[in-house]
Order: C-alpha cells, then structure tokens, then sequence
C-alpha cells in the first residue's frame, strides 16, 4: 500500500512550483506598457496583444449610445445639486418617455418635480450641469433621419463655441474616456491613456470575473503614485463579455487642476441589451468642478433607462 501511494505523492510534489505558478498573479511587457495577468487568465493563456487591441479600438460603450436613438425608451432622471456642506441646494426628480416614430423620435415629459433654484425665473435652467444632463439625456422637438452607425463618426469642435464647445467635449469624455481629445486647454494629450507616452503612467491588470451573471474580462488602468500631476483619466475599469466582447459596465474617474478651471467626477456606467442592441440600462455621474467666471457646482445624478421597445 506504501508503495502504491510513494509514486503519487512524488508526482504531487514535483508539480508543487507549476501548481504554484499558475495560482498567481503574472506580468507581461507589451509594446512598452507592462500588464499585469491574473492567474485565471494565465491559466486560460488569453492572447494579451489581441485583447489589448480591441481594448484600444472599442466602439461597443459609445454605440451602445447611438443605439438609443433607435429606440422607444422609458428614462428615470435624479439630479441633485449640492451646498459644500452635501446639503441640497436644488433638485430634479423625473420621469421622461422617447418615442420613435418612422425615422424620427422625440421626447415626452410624464412626471417632473424640482426643488431649489433648479429653474430660475424664466424657468430656464440655473446649473451648467443641468444644462449637460440635459443636451446628453433629453430631447427638444422631433429628430429626424439619425442612425447608430459609429465607423468614422468623430466629435468634433471646430466651429464651435461656448456652452456648444464645451457640450461637444464632455461628450468626448462621456463617450470615449482614454481618447486624445483636441481643444481641451493644458489637457489635451493627457487624455489620451493608451498612447505608448501616456501609458507609461497607469498600473493595468486584466482579469476574468462574472459580472451581473455574465463572464467578463476585466481591464482596469490605475494611475501610479507621483503620477497624478500627468494624467487626467486617474482610474477606468472595464468589463467586457468574454464571448462578445461588448463592454457590459465601466467605471472611471477623471480630474484636473489648472488656473482657469478644475474638476474632479466619477462615471459608473452599466449595459443591457434591447433584443440584439447594447444600451446603457444605469448612469450614474458624482462631479465637483469649477470654471473661471462660475460658481463652483457639486452634482449628483443617476438616469435608469428601461421598457426598451
């Protein structure tokens, strides 16, 4: 019997390094940036330079965008505008329907309650945040003739200015988080995290976990500490369905601190499916910023999107 089990417990202990090998964390460089692997995707010998490419050139999250306006839709809208102390200073609870008729859509309000200076008295909106979630979120008049098609749609500032200028940036940030973003003063090229200069800056892992029951990779890119000075993307964490690789969810952070202007916000973004169409489902948006020549905003809000039809 003791002769029996010797052969087995020697092949045990002589896989012992490769057994402990394969149950940690691992690092690759890749094309100058070094990637840290988890042990569940060394294990499944994932193709790094593969992921990291499509990683790169994803344009899942923003068309999940375009895909509303393709859709009859029902939207919950919670802004809440804060004191310094978190104390509410105004707010707006609401509950909006799209509609899509033949090609075009529009928008109809079913419920809205505001409290503070939300409106002023020409009941025009009082917060420049407001304002955004407005020109991302609602619809004035009918819209006509638009698509989901994202292959060479790029935003774009030129000829734009003032409150249109910056609508067109944050779009940028809202949509694309990580690309180069033309006419951000001080700012432009640290947007930018995937590019060989910017990289250099970040920690990047990859993982595999199951996220709202769907198995998902995961990259996330954390800045190092000492480099929060050169970025303005401090942390993003992606999750992409491991069999289509849609994004399923992303969280990131970004801020900056210049002269004229400062901001710090945090984004949670969560996907769903309409049929066969990628949609976000849950927004969520927690930012502090300030803008020479404006009262400093704090600003919380949270759409849910649902009845997709």
């Amino acid at each position: 019997m003791v002769k029996s089990i010797m052969p087995i417990f020697l092949f045990l202990f002589s896989q012992l390094p490769l057994m402990a090998q394969s149950q940690t964390d691992s690092s690759i460089l890749l094309d100058g940036k070094m990637i840290t692997l988890s042990a569940i995707v060394v294990n499944k010998k994932v193709n790094i330079a593969n992921f990291i490419k499509q990683v790169i050139n994803d344009s899942t999250f923003y068309k999940a965008f375009r895909n509303l306006h393709l859709l009859n839709f029902t939207s919950i809208n919670d802004i809440r505008m804060l004191n310094r102390d978190g104390s509410s200073a105004a707010t707006l609870y609401g509950k909006t329907q799209q509609i899509r008729s033949g090609n075009c859509r529009s928008m109809q309000v079913l419920e809205e309650q505001t409290t503070g200076d939300y409106y002023d008295e020409q009941h025009q909106l009082n917060y420049y945040t407001a304002q955004m979630y407005a020109s991302l979120f609602f619809t004035n008049g009918i819209i006509c003739g638009e698509d989901n098609i994202v292959t060479g749609r790029e935003f774009n500032t030129k000829g734009k200015a003032g409150m249109d200028k910056h609508k067109e940036q944050l779009k940028m940030l809202f949509f694309n988080p990580g690309r180069r973003i033309n006419g951000l003063p001080f700012m432009s090229g640290k947007t930018s995290i995937y590019d060989d200069d910017m990289a250099a800056n970040y920690n990047m892992e990859v993982d595999i976990e199951e996220h709202n029951k769907v198995n998902c990779y995961v990259f996330k890119q954390k800045v190092k500490s000492g480099m929060e000075s050169n970025v303005v993307v401090d942390e993003m964490t992606t999750w992409f369905d491991e069999k289509t690789m849609e994004v399923t969810a992303r969280n990131y952070s970004i801020s900056y601190n210049a002269m004229l202007y400062d901001f710090k916000v945090l984004m949670e973004v969560q996907m769903t499916h309409a049929g066969n169409l990628l949609v976000p489902a849950v927004i969520r948006y927690n930012g502090n910023w300030k803008a020479i020549f404006k009262k400093r905003e704090r600003g919380i809000f949270t759409a849910t999107l649902f009845d997709f039809k």
